[in-house]
Order: structure tokens, then C-alpha cells, then sequence
């Protein structure tokens, strides 16, 4: 499984990090500092709610 962060709809919210700081990482502004992650096993679930927490709906997670 992947995720991909679209960086012009991020808005910095921080909810995918505050949701799944084991997936997403932030900036001090909030803005995701990744473009594309393969996800490690075990945190699948975390990565899937961490893109749904996302209000602009910037993440993809492609399975």
C-alpha cells in the first residue's frame, strides 16, 4: 500500500499526523513533508484513517 500526499490541495491542517503520526509527518506549519510513502506493515489501518481526516481530501492511498 502507498500514499500520496497532492501538496496543492494541502492546506495544513495536520489532522493525517495527528490521526497517524506513524504514517504522515508535518511540517511546523502543518503541511505534509511527504510526497509518496509505501506504507510498513501493520499500519495500514492508520494510514487509510489518516487520509480520511484529511478535509481537502489531499491524500491517496493506493492499495
Amino acid at each position: 500500500m502507498r500514499v500520496v500526499v497532492d501538496h496543492q490541495r494541502c492546506e495544513g491542517h495536520g489532522r493525517c499526523f495527528a490521526v497517524a503520526p506513524s504514517v504522515y509527518d508535518v511540517d511546523d506549519d502543518g503541511y505534509s513533508t511527504i510526497d509518496e510513502v509505501t506504507v510498513a506493515a501493520g499500519v495500514e489501518e492508520a494510514a487509510r484513517e489518516g487520509a480520511a481526516a484529511c478535509p481537502r481530501q489531499a491524500i491517496a492511498v493506493i492499495e
